[in-house]
């Protein structure tokens, strides 16, 4: 019985496949099909957390800055350059703004709000091929000064 065994186990050795040097081509496969598209996949998360950080910044500083303007020709110059430079910070260009009052804007106790939004590209990829991948936007509120 244990020859028999012996002999079993032995005849196994002989027709296995060598499987020597398999394991770089599954290590290479197994990057290329899922390794990739996961890096690009949290690239594609983080340029889409940036977006939102740039819009959430900007709407809060140009809502600020609207608020303690003297003027409301002043208010909205300050407001966009706020925007603008904020989203230049954060590497991006061409955000929309909107800013809106409850009543008369700059009058004591007046509502300023203003709202930001922008399209966010993929990451490599030619702004040919799509228009945007996400778009995300900010709002951000601030009183005027009741008593100026």
């Amino acid at each position: 019985m244990a020859n028999l065994l012996k002999a079993f186990l032995l005849g196994l050795g002989k027709n296995a496949r060598d499987e020597s040097g398999n394991a770089i081509v599954e290590f290479i496969f197994a990057a290329t099909v899922l390794l990739i598209p996961m890096i690009y996949l949290i690239l594609a998360a983080s340029h889409l957390q940036a977006g939102s950080y740039a819009v959430v910044g900007a709407a809060d500083q140009a809502a600020k800055v609207f608020a303690i303007a003297e003027t409301p020709a002043q208010a909205h110059s300050n407001a966009e350059e706020a925007v603008r430079r904020t989203m230049n910070n954060f590497g991006y260009t061409g955000a929309k703004t909107t800013i809106s009052c409850d009543s008369e804007c700059l009058s004591p106790g007046s509502v300023v709000t203003v709202t930001v939004e922008l399209d966010v590209p993929l990451p490599f990829v030619s702004q040919m091929f799509t228009a945007s991948a996400f778009s995300v936007d900010s709002a951000a509120s601030q009183r005027v000064d009741q008593f100026g």
